[in-house]
């Protein structure tokens, strides 16, 4: 009987070292701090703290850190990334980063950073709360085009940013006048949620990732997304093509960059770290949690990627009256 169980317990020793070894061998990174140019509750606070809980949930990192620094529309942590130069940090961003170098909001633009990877798209959404009057995107343009004095529409960006752009979109594509939106932006997405909730603003124009949630708890309504086809998050929800803003299209991406000057061997680790978040249930679970679209552009893919939106939003600001 003796025997026996001490073979029971070398063989679960063994499991037990096995598992272990496993699981050691999934680590790519031992930590990473990411920083986050915004508030809590944003966009760019959600990316970052569900890669983050992916990344060490899976075994893949070790450790995560966070760190919220808001200011300049982003440019104050841009700026410290550029004059740290700390190779273990990853700064989260997204399109903003393209629009408001356009827009000399600040200096510097995505390359004067290491780009690692695109990673996450998000479609735009057009919210209300739950009490509102207005119960669809009809009645959002019949509002807006009685008079748009008195429609304020918030976001969770500078006034000409991405939230400002996503609204001026949608109302030039559903016939009414863009260059009229009543824009009220806010530091964060989730200060801007917070605006429409106290009901400080009629509307917002934000990402769908960031609504979903509340949405499914009865607290807003989205009312269109910018997609072209109904995501699969929210399938009740029509396309703000299907709604009236014919041809809209727009998705806003989101993904990581490292100090200029990253070595190679530390960037591709980065990239190899984030290759292998994709394959976890893990990972999945947070995806699906928050609504995401997989876009995965790592490297050189994702400046070329940075490139081309850069020339194509560029068009579409001009084309708006933004620049």
């Amino acid at each position: 009987m003796l025997k026996k169980f001490r073979l029971a317990l070398a063989a679960s020793a063994l499991v037990l070292s096995a598992s272990v070894a496993m699981a050691g061998s999934h680590k790519v990174v031992d930590e990473i701090k990411f920083l986050i140019p915004g508030g809590a509750g944003g966009g760019w606070d959600g990316t970052a703290r569900g890669t983050g809980e992916a990344l060490t949930k899976s075994g893949i990192v070790g450790s995560a850190s966070y760190e919220n620094m808001s200011g300049g529309g982003g440019g104050k942590a841009i700026a410290n990334l550029i004059e740290t130069k700390n190779f273990g940090t990853l700064m989260v961003n997204s399109t903003p980063i393209v629009i408001r170098s356009l827009q000399k909001v600040f200096p510097q633009s995505f390359r004067d950073l290491t780009p690692i990877a695109g990673t996450i798209g998000d479609y735009g959404a057009m919210v209300v709360g739950k009490n509102s009057e207005i119960k669809d995107f009809a009645g959002l343009i019949d509002a807006y085009k009685m008079d748009s004095t008195k429609v304020a529409i918030g976001g969770g960006s500078v006034a000409g940013g991405m939230d400002h752009l996503v609204a001026a979109l949608v109302m030039k594509n559903a016939g009414a006048d863009p260059g009229k939106v009543k824009y009220i932006p806010y530091d964060a997405g989730g200060k801007a949620m917070a605006g429409l909730l106290s009901g400080e603003i009629k509307a917002l124009a934000t990402g769908f990732g960031e609504a979903i949630a509340l949405a499914r708890q009865g607290e807003v309504k989205i009312l269109c997304v910018t997609a072209m086809k109904r995501l699969a998050a929210s399938p009740d929800t029509p396309t703000c093509d299907e709604a009236g803003s014919k041809g809209t299209s727009f998705v806003n991406w989101r993904g990581f960059f490292a100090a200029p000057g990253l070595p190679d061997d530390k960037k591709a680790m980065y990239i190899n770290a984030l290759t292998k978040m994709y394959g976890t249930p893990e990972w999945a679970a947070v995806r699906d949690r928050m609504g995401w679209v997989e876009i995965f552009n790592p490297g050189d893919d994702f400046v070329k990627f940075l490139e081309q939106q850069e020339k194509d939003i560029g068009g579409l600001m001009k084309e708006l009256g933004f620049l």
